[in-house]
C-alpha cells in the first residue's frame, strides 16, 4: 500500500501518526504527482489527500484510511476495550477532525490573504475558540485524549493544535490552547509522545517550506498555474 500525503497536510498526518504507533512498515509515503493541479482531480475526485492507494484501490479520506487501518491492523488498538470506550474516542476524534481542524483548515488562507476576509476570520476563528472550551471539559488529564493511552483520538488532536497553535496568531486571534488548561496541559504532554513528537516535526517542516515558497514567490506562481489549469481544464469541458 501507498498513502499519498504532504508534511503540511493536516489531514495527512493524522493518518501518519496512526501509522507510525502501530509500527506498520508495509505503507510506504509519498507526495502525489500533480497534486493541485487537472489531472490530480481527475484521478482523484475530491482533491484532497491523504488516499490510500491499494493496489490501485484508491480510498480518500482520512477519518475513513484511519478506521480502515485500525480493522486491518487491529493491534496495538488505538480504539476502545467496549463500545462505550471506543464511543467516547471517536467523540474526541470528532471534536479534532470537525470542530477544530476543518474550521482552522479553512482558516489558514487568511494568514496569506492580501487582504484579510474579518468575517470569514470572526466566524472560523470563533467557532474554534468555543470548540476549544468543549474539548477543555472533555479530555484527559493524563497526558492523552482519552482512555489513558494513545488512541485516534490523538492522531486527529496532535494536527489540530499544531494549526491552532500556528494559525491563530497569524490572523489576530489569542492562541486559545494557553487560556484552557487541561488542554495546555494535554498539548504540552503528548508531544513527548515519540509518534506525535515525529508527526509534529513533520508538519514544522512543511510549514517551514511553505514560509520559504510565500517569501520567495514561488507559492503565488503555484497557486497562479493551478488556477489556470483547472479554468483550462473547465473551458476543455464546456
Amino acid at each position: 500500500m501507498k498513502l499519498y500525503s504532504g508534511d503540511l497536510s493536516p489531514y495527512s498526518a493524522r493518518v501518519r501518526m496512526q501509522i507510525y504507533a502501530k509500527g506498520i512498515t508495509d505503507i510506504t509515503l509519498e507526495r502525489p504527482a500533480h497534486f493541485g493541479m487537472p489531472k490530480f482531480r481527475e484521478d482523484h475526485p475530491i482533491g484532497r489527500i491523504p488516499v490510500l492507494d491499494i493496489d490501485g484501490d484508491m480510498m480518500p479520506e482520512s477519518e475513513v484510511i484511519a478506521e480502515y487501518l485500525e480493522a486491518i491492523y487491529p493491534e496495538p488498538s488505538m480504539l476502545g476495550k467496549t463500545p462505550r470506550e471506543t464511543a467516547h474516542i471517536r467523540s474526541i476524534t470528532r471534536i479534532g477532525d470537525i470542530y477544530i481542524m476543518n474550521n482552522m483548515f479553512m482558516l489558514s488562507p487568511q494568514t496569506r490573504a492580501a487582504t484579510r476576509n474579518q468575517g470569514i476570520v470572526d466566524l472560523l476563528g470563533g467557532q474554534v475558540v468555543r470548540n476549544l472550551k468543549a474539548l477543555d471539559k472533555m479530555i484527559g488529564r493524563d497526558g492523552f485524549a482519552c482512555r489513558g493511552r494513545l488512541t485516534m483520538a490523538d492522531c486527529a488532536l496532535t494536527p489540530a493544535l499544531f494549526l491552532v497553535e500556528n494559525v491563530l496568531p497569524a490572523v489576530g486571534i489569542e492562541n486559545a490552547i494557553a487560556v484552557n488548561a487541561n488542554v495546555a496541559a494535554y498539548w504540552a504532554a503528548i508531544q513527548t509522545n515519540e509518534h506525535a513528537a515525529k508527526t509534529l516535526s513533520e508538519l514544522h517542516r512543511g510549514l517551514e517550506e511553505r514560509r520559504e515558497m510565500i517569501r520567495n514567490g514561488s507559492f503565488d506562481k503555484i497557486m497562479a498555474a493551478a488556477a489556470a489549469a483547472h479554468a483550462a481544464a473547465e473551458t476543455a469541458t464546456t
